[in-house]
């Protein structure tokens, strides 16, 4: 995982996150701190993500998605080379089922 992001501010944005004790209370954080596209955008790329892990093809998720291939790439890119963070999640939410 790079370093470089790393800081205070991030420190406690993360701090943040782990504070949330349900889906209620993570929904009004997300929606005062970012925007209703923003939002949208990282739950595309979490699905983009589970469907790249379960063998969908390109077309398939811009077509289930909405997601450009540009998108659909760095996603990719992420799962293979990142810092696992979707396998991490991806992991927990099949666990939870």
């Amino acid at each position: 995982m790079t370093e470089k992001w790393k800081d205070k501010l991030t420190d406690q944005l993360c701090q943040a996150l782990l504070s949330l004790e349900d889906m209620e209370e993570a929904y009004c954080f997300l929606e005062d701190v970012a925007t209703i596209g923003e939002i949208r955008s990282l739950a595309q790329r979490l699905e983009v993500a589970r469907l790249l892990s379960e063998a969908y093809t390109y077309p398939q998720i811009a077509q289930q998605t909405g997601a450009s291939t540009a998108t659909i790439s760095r996603v990719k890119k992420f799962l293979e080379y990142g810092a696992d963070g979707y396998k991490i999640v991806l992991d927990r939410l099949k666990g939870a089922e």
